[in-house]
């Protein structure tokens, strides 16, 4: 898909079009994307510019922060319930030789 002839690109100061941009292979910005759309969950498969896919990839990337972060977080607990059970298994032995050396 390419864009409309009578949008002009951003990226040059509204001097060229970006059908011209992108026909001629000069446009940085002009990029396929595939994969979900973090809105909707509708897979997306197309060209555009990547002006246009940054408000959908914001989003994505907000989502994968919070996954990351819940992760992270539950991983810590894990560790403290670990270390606390650890400590109790530690005490134990040295209560015993506290009380045989008495």
């Amino acid at each position: 898909m390419l864009p409309d002839e009578k949008v002009m690109c951003h990226h040059t100061g509204f001097e060229k079009s970006c059908f011209d941009m992108v026909t001629r292979c000069k446009c940085p910005k002009w990029v396929k994307l595939t994969g979900m759309n973090p809105n909707t969950g509708q897979p997306v498969d197309q060209y555009n510019c990547a002006d246009h896919w940054l408000p959908l990839l914001l989003v994505e990337n907000s989502q994968q922060q919070r996954q990351t972060a819940a992760a992270v977080e539950s991983f810590r607990n894990e560790m403290v319930d670990a270390n606390g059970r650890a400590g109790l298994l530690e005490q134990r032995p040295a209560k015993a030789l506290l009380e045989a050396a008495q």
